[in-house]
């Protein structure tokens, strides 16, 4: 896998829509498609790639603190927004692409600097305009919960 240093590098909206969501993220998953550059900036990876399930891994470092010293509500809230809405890309048909139309997050506690992190979005419906799905984060080695998730997405046909 490699991620974009420059625009050029991401793909296209031609490419996108030549192939399904799922050979999409495949794409990304196998490093013939650039990753986007926001999941170097805050040190995240497309771990596991299925039809309707995703996972990213990811480890947050001090850079990611808040002022009060933990791990700011927007990481949580990237993260989870890429596995979800990833899972829903998988169900996107060829011709078509997606765009979160809106998510929410709990956070049941604060992930330690350093802890290696898998976030699992799952589809929950994928229909013609929207999909709907749901995430979690958990950690690698204890599996302890540190936040959940939901998401719409927009499915819209390519011009």
């Amino acid at each position: 896998m490699f991620h974009a240093t420059k625009s050029d590098e991401l793909a296209t909206q031609d490419q996108i829509l030549s192939m399904s969501g799922l050979d999409f993220m495949s794409g990304i998953l196998d490093g013939t498609i650039a990753a986007p550059p926001i999941s170097r900036a805050l040190n995240y990876h497309l771990h596991r790639v299925e039809d309707g399930e995703v996972e990213f891994r990811g480890t947050p470092e001090f850079d990611h603190f808040n002022p009060t010293g933990t791990v700011h509500g927007g990481w949580y809230g990237t993260v989870l927004d890429s596995c979800m809405a990833c899972a829903v890309m998988t169900k996107v048909p060829k011709g078509s692409f997606y765009t979160t139309l809106e998510y929410k997050i709990n956070i049941t506690r604060t992930i330690p600097s350093g802890t290696e992190v898998a976030a699992i979005g799952k589809i929950q419906h994928a229909g013609r305009s929207t999909g709907v799905s749901t995430g979690e984060i958990r950690g690698v080695a204890d599996g302890k919960l540190y936040a959940t998730g939901s998401t719409t997405c927009i499915i819209m046909k390519g011009t």
